[in-house]
């Protein structure tokens, strides 16, 4: 008897929803692990990573167009969209390029951190990244994005990550593990005391401003998840800029990969996501 082995294929479905969990709907369905979705300023793309590469395809559906990264690969999850231009993370550092293509150029520093970009101020002027040196202890930090010096916005021995700017730039919103498990907190995007948003039993992450400041999404894993992983039950989740009005927009199967940076629309009416199917 020949014993056959079936391999389960995963799929990758690129979602957007509305701000309420209301009308899902599928944008574009493949076995390809694509990830982390923005939207485009006018409304009409969304851009994501995969296999190293960014990509752009319409809201609409369709085929996915490569974006000419100018030779850098490596693309992972944190890329932002702003104005005219993306920027990305690429094997340790921050680069920005066209949206139509082109040559990339570098903002990050040599010699000191590893980067992973999550966030750019409304005037396009800062990048907001979790930044590790040396001491490998991962905490909140930001550069300007025409290049220059590392600021360093959080020191705190437990993990700090995932920084996202309110629309009016007054405020960074990361997530932190300094009670233990990781929750949403806020800061002064200028620096100062940050407050604790969530306080529940689950682990939080990726908090992301709707454009009209009415609304944060975020990624809620099961309680006692140690980082971010792949392939978890998560909850989509849906709170107020102050932490209140806490409600599940949609549960589903990710983490890793399905909402690591801003993805709302412009007019803040949808966001997209990614989601996979069960491992």
């Amino acid at each position: 008897m020949i014993a056959l082995l079936l391999f389960a294929v995963q799929t990758a479905r690129l979602m957007t929803i509305g701000a309420d969990g209301s009308d899902p709907k599928l944008v574009h369905e493949t076995t390809e692990h694509i990830e982390a979705p923005n939207w485009s300023p006018d409304g009409k793309w969304l851009v994501f990573n995969a296999g190293g590469k960014l990509f752009r395809i319409a809201v609409a559906g369709g085929k996915p167009e490569e974006i000419d990264t100018g030779g850098i690969g490596g693309a992972n999850n944190d890329h932002v969209i702003r104005g005219k231009e993306v920027f990305f993370s690429a094997k340790g550092h921050i680069y920005v390029v066209p949206t139509a293509g082109g040559t990339a150029r570098k903002i990050s520093n040599d010699g000191g951190l590893t980067y992973w970009l999550h966030g750019i101020s409304p005037d396009g002027k800062t990048a907001a990244f979790c930044g590790m040196g040396a001491d490998k202890n991962k905490d909140i930090w930001t550069i300007p994005t025409a290049g220059g010096k590392d600021v360093r916005m959080t020191e705190d021995a437990a993990e700090d990550d995932g920084p996202d700017y309110s629309p009016d730039g007054k405020w960074l919103y990361f997530n932190s593990a300094r009670g233990g498990q990781n929750q949403i907190w806020k800061m002064p995007a200028k620096g100062g005391k940050a407050t604790q948003l969530t306080k529940d039993d689950r682990a939080n992450w990726f908090p992301h401003p709707s454009p009209d400041g009415k609304w944060l999404v975020y990624i809620s894993f099961p309680p006692g998840t140690e980082g971010h992983p792949r392939d978890k039950p998560v909850i989509l989740r849906r709170m107020k800029p102050d932490g209140t009005q806490q409600r599940d927009l949609h549960p589903m199967f990710g983490g890793q990969g399905t909402m690591n940076v801003p993805s709302w629309s412009p007019d803040s009416r949808r966001f997209a996501f990614v989601e996979y199917s069960a491992p």
